[in-house]
Formats: structure tokens, sequence, C-alpha cells
């Protein structure tokens, strides 16, 4: 019997489950297999039955009833488990045929499987999903790259199942994105600007919930407000939702009643890593890191609550001599400036990460693919889209004109709040991060003469000068002036 599956899938968790519902709903007949061939029969018997979807319990039959050229589909945990299975699937392949890793793999190991594989004549994709659960099954974001002899093999599927935007609702969220690792930096780089935001939005829920004293009514209030203007996205939205949801066992806000001891999964960890190996200030998505870690010593901070103290009645003073409007209104002003801040982080490593590799990415696009089914999916990305378009060597998003006016407008009631936070003890680690970067980035002239000078005084490091071209070491304790006694 000839072969009659269009992709096969490997990986029956729930994100790989909902691809392949997704892939069957758009009219392609998909190959399933899974390590574990229970889960394949609960599979075939429950969300897949009736479907075009056909379940495999061998690799070997697996590869034998794909259409050539055979495209492999990998849903599995990145790190080892992607290297066992792509070693395993690998020997019942041939030239021409195409693996795809759809997991969080660390970019450079997807390179040097590239490499290895395009050895063999087999191609390899390593595409960013973003999404979640729900994206993967209704239309996700999706950033493929790798070997680009397998994007017309591909191409058909990927946008067909890739969520949609445009005023016709026909624009796929989804397109090449480059070479090699390509495709899993730029997922990694969307993932920091997630822990970015989501960082950003805890503060702002932070000040006004314990400095403003706002009820969960108050909050969905005013999210749901934000939601309709600049801020409109989709964790905004879920925001808004949660503050509605009502615990059914406790008859609380099921919020109030959730450990503040956030976890991750190491991508917004890779972006900072990576950051630091490039020399680009990604400061705000690594202080949302920082902020995860410290959450995680739950233990430690409670001790510690027992004996450091905060200023003393400053939240109570704060609530009586304030203009509550006003302060949400300051709230939601640094809360986009640094949003702003934040993105053009993001962007600022990947255009550094493009030039170190040369993978020529296309910024305008990379901001359309995050248009819709993914996490940060926004409305001001079209206009991230619009300011590369104006400028395609745009070399920080603060300097385009709508940007910079934004950050600009926002800038009395950002700078409110992270005195005010400092002032009543409330951390807010992300937006002042941005407030950081923002007074960083423009400012002329910073403080580092010094810092250069304290270099080249104990370790000889060298500096250079104002008033002429050259390198210079200087004799600092022959020059110096003793204290006098």
């Amino acid at each position: 019997m000839s072969a009659q599956c269009d992709i096969g899938l490997i990986g029956l968790a729930v994100m790989g489950q909902n691809l392949i519902l997704n892939m069957a709903d758009h009219g392609f007949k998909v190959s399933a297999y899974n390590r574990t061939t229970s889960k394949v029969d609960d599979f075939l018997a429950g969300p897949a039955k009736g479907k075009s979807i056909v379940g495999y319990k061998s690799p070997e039959e697996f590869v034998d009833n794909l259409k050539k050229p055979r495209r492999v589909m990998l849903m599995v945990k990145a790190g080892n488990p992607v290297g066992q299975t792509i070693a395993q699937i690998t020997p019942l392949l041939e030239a021409g045929d195409i693996i795809i890793d759809g997991g969080n793999s660390y970019y450079a190991d997807t390179e040097d499987r590239l490499k290895e594989l395009e050895k063999k004549g087999i191609l390899f994709i390593g595409t960013g999903i973003s999404g979640g659960e729900e994206g993967a099954r209704h239309g996700p974001s999706i950033m493929p790259g790798g070997s680009q002899a397998a994007w017309p093999h591909v191409q058909t599927i990927f946008q067909s199942i890739a969520a949609k935007v445009g005023p016709n609702n026909d624009i796929a969220c989804c397109n090449w994105v480059g070479p090699g690792g390509a495709g899993h930096y730029v997922k990694m780089v969307h993932n920091g600007i997630e822990y970015g935001d989501m960082q950003l939005i805890c503060e702002a829920y932070s000040l006004m919930k314990d400095a403003l004293g706002l009820s969960n009514e108050d909050l969905y209030e005013v999210f749901a407000r934000w939601n309709e203007g600049e801020l409109d996205s989709y964790l905004i939205e879920i925001t808004r939702d949660i503050f509605s949801v009502v615990d059914p066992e406790t008859g609380h806000t099921l919020v109030d009643m959730i450990l503040d001891k956030a976890g991750q999964k190491g991508t917004g960890k890779w972006t900072g890593q990576l950051a630091l190996d490039l020399g680009v200030p990604t400061t705000l998505i690594t202080e949302a890191v920082f902020a995860r870690c410290l959450s995680a010593i739950k233990e430690k901070r409670v001790r510690a609550g027992k004996l450091l103290k905060g200023p003393d009645d400053a939240v109570d003073r704060f609530r009586d001599s304030v203009d509550q409007e006003e302060i949400i209104e300051a709230v939601r002003q640094a809360l986009y400036a640094s949003k702003i801040c934040s993105y053009a982080q993001g962007f600022y490593q990947l255009q550094a990460a493009s030039e170190e590799n040369g993978w020529d990415l296309r910024y305008g696009e990379l901001a359309m693919l995050w248009r819709g089914g993914c996490i940060i999916r926004a409305a001001f990305l079209e206009r991230i889209k619009e300011a590369f378009d104006r400028d395609p060597g745009l070399e920080n998003l603060l300097l385009d004109s709508y940007f910079r006016e934004a950050v600009e407008s926002c800038q009395q009631g950002w700078r409110q709040v992270v005195s005010t936070a400092a002032r009543i003890g409330l951390p807010v680690p992300a937006i002042s991060a941005a407030l950081n970067y923002y007074d960083g980035y423009r400012s002329q002239r910073l403080p580092h003469n010094l810092l250069q000078a304290q270099r080249d005084y104990f370790g000889a490091h060298t500096y250079e000068r104002l008033d002429r071209e050259g390198v210079f070491h200087t004799e600092w304790l022959e020059l110096r002036r003793e204290p006098k006694e």
C-alpha cells in the first residue's frame, strides 16, 4: 500500500495532540507516534476518533506511511529527548526527508543537529511554536528556521494551521525566519519578552492592590479598560479574566489563594545569558528572570520579612494623600513605557544575534509573526512593523517617531511610579530597569570614564581619550596625590 500521510508527529503530550488535530482540521492526513504506545491508543480512541489521523506503535511503520519527502515533526521535551528521538528516526529516513523540532530547543543545539543531519542529506527545521495548548489547537504563531530547502515542503501545512490576522483574517502568523538556529533563537527572545511583559503586569498589579488597596473587582475593571486602549494584548486580557475567577472550594478569588512562587522553563534565562555573550543590554528581561528567582525563595523571604524593615506606615500615608485615578493612570503610563523598552531590548538583541550569525532577520515580519496566536500578541506589534517599514536599518525602537513620542508622553507617570514605589517600599524591578535603560540609552555621557580609570589603575587595562586618538595607560600611583594625615 502506498504511503498516505502528509506529515508525521512524534510526541503525544497535549501540544503534540493539539497540533495533530489542527492539521487534520485543515485537511491534512497525519501519522502519530509516541514512545509510550498506550498514548497512541488513547489518542485514537479519544480526541482523534473519526479524523484523518493514523496511529502507529513502531517508528518503522510510522515512517513507512509518510509521503516523500517524509516530514517528521518532533514535539518532545527539549534537550536529550530531542537528540535521542532524532537518533532513533534518522536511520529510517532518506536523503531529502525532513525532521522538524517544534519544541523549545536551545538554538545552538539546533545548529549542531542541522549540520549533522545535512551531512546525511536530511533537512532539518528548528521551529518555535507559541500560543500554548489553545494556540496549538486553533492557530499558533510558528517561527521556522534551518534548512532553507525544507521550507517549500512544509510551508502550506504550517501556514494553514497558524493563527491568522489582517483585515481579511488571511495573513498567517508563520513565515520563514532564517538559516541555522534562527527560528529557535527568535522563539527564545519571544519568550524573554513574555517574561518581561508578565513581570511588568505583576508590578502594576502590586502597585494597585498593595499600594492603592484596589479590590479584585476594581482590578478587573482597570484591566478591562486598559485592554481597550494602547495596552490591548492577550496578557492584559487574561489578567482581566483572572480577577473574575472564584475558587469553588473557598469562595475567595482564586488568584489570592495561589502561592507567590514563580516557575520557569529556561528560555528567559537563555535570553539573558546570550545577551551577556553578545554584550547587549537586555536588562529588563534579565531582571524579570531574577524576579522569578527571588519569588522562588519563598521560605527565605518569609523569614527575612520578620527581620528586615521598610518605611513605617508609608503605604497608609500614601493611600490617604493621593488621587486614586491619578495613580492608576500613572501606573498605566509606566506599564506602557516599560513595555516599549522591553520590546526595544528584545529586537536590539535580535539585531545583534542576526549580525553575529549572518541570519539577515526581517524585524518587521517577525513582529507580525507575533501579532496573533502567541502569548505576547498585542495590537502595538503592528506599530513595530510600521517602524521597521519606515526605517529597515532602525537601530532601536525607541528612536522611531511613534515610540519616541509614546515614551515621552508617559514619562511623568513612569517616573512618579518608580519614585513612589521606592518611597513606600514596594519592589518594581522591571519597571525600574526599563526607566534606567531609557535614561542610560539617552545619556550622551555616562560615568564610565571613572570606571575605565579604575580598571587602568588596578589592572593596566588602558583607556581611550576624548581629545585624541589612541589607547593610553597612566601610572596612577606615580601621579596621585597623597591624602593629608
